[in-house]
């Protein structure tokens, strides 16, 4: 299949699934039967326009960025949530909320500056041309380090509110997101992906070896870094805003890297579409209540992305 046929049938699998997210929501639907436009247009625009536009935004970052990975690391095991990024972007963001007083702003640098520099101790610590067992202990480390920090401000919360309250956030989650929220990650998210598919010839290229790519002009430290610098923004961005949500990076590349010959930089465009899709569908899955309650978002692509991973490793043995 062609990567241009593969990415219209994926945007038009998006079609319907956004115009479902804006339209599920029995408050919509009860103006509209009332015929009360103005509370269905704040309905719309207030509630459903920011959280459908930011499961697009940070599905489709986290697919963009976990095929980016894989591409650059030459490794299937390569994903943001795998290898220690969002653990880095929820300590950032956690340490951003408590001592730049809790901002949209300031928690979404936060969450860029923490996915930065986990990805740069991953790169230092691992190399740029890691093995899976290296890759592996690498980012195992990272996360451990990074989950052990962000309990430890949980753990000195200055109050049990706010400590539930983070809790929360980071099991992942887009309900109640505002269109402030979506204006700071936004901006960041479309920023990383623009800045990702510039490199996407010199990532077919670097497919073939470093010392081929290198022979053909490509710089291999600046495009190293690029793509860990676009990465992060996108990563940090997005669980600034929506708290961690693993395993979209892992499996959309792995799901769409054989209906395009297997090229790591042809694939960014339909795996940014297809994370985008998946993580579109699976927020609305979460709004199916479970014991009264709306389950996270989080704890669902885990519970989806977790199988898929052990499949991973056993496979690569």
């Amino acid at each position: 299949m062609t990567v241009k046929r593969l990415s219209w049938l994926l945007a038009a699998l998006l079609l319907p699934l956004v115009a479902t997210s804006l339209l599920w929501d029995p408050a919509l639907l009860l103006a509209v039967a009332r015929r009360d436009p103005a509370l269905a247009r704040t309905i719309l625009t207030e509630l459903r326009l920011p959280r459908t536009a930011l499961a697009l935004l940070i599905g489709g970052g986290l697919g963009l960025g976990g095929a980016a990975m894989q591409g650059l690391l030459r490794n299937p095991l390569a994903s943001p949530d795998v290898l220690g990024p969002s653990t880095g972007a929820s300590l950032g963001a956690v340490l951003a909320g408590y001592f730049l007083g809790g901002g949209v702003l300031a928690v979404a640098l936060g969450g860029v500056v923490g996915a930065l520099a986990a990805l740069a101790l991953l790169v230092a610590l691992a190399g740029p041309v890691a093995g899976t067992a290296t890759l592996l202990l690498a980012g195992v480390a990272i996360s451990a380090l990074g989950g052990a920090l962000v309990n430890l401000a949980l753990s000195l919360a200055p109050s049990p509110y706010a400590l539930y309250d983070v809790m929360f956030w980071l099991l992942g989650s887009l309900a109640d997101r505002s269109l402030p929220q979506l204006a700071v990650a936004g901006p960041l998210i479309i920023a990383g992906a623009v800045l990702l598919l510039a490199q996407r010839h010199r990532l077919d290229t670097l497919a073939l070896g470093e010392d081929v790519a290198t022979s053909l002009g490509i710089a291999i430290p600046r495009l190293r870094w690029t793509i860990i610098t676009a990465t992060g923004i996108m990563v940090g961005a997005g669980v600034a805003v929506a708290g961690s949500i693993g395993f979209i990076g892992l499996v959309v590349p792995h799901l769409v890297r054989p209906l395009v010959g297997n090229r790591p930089g042809v694939a960014l465009v339909p795996a940014g579409l297809a994370g985008a899709a998946l993580l579109l569908a699976a927020d609305m899955a979460v709004r199916l209540p479970v014991n009264g309650q709306e389950l996270k978002l989080g704890v669902l692509t885990a519970l989806l992305g977790a199988p898929f991973f052990l499949w991973l490793v056993v496979r690569s043995r």
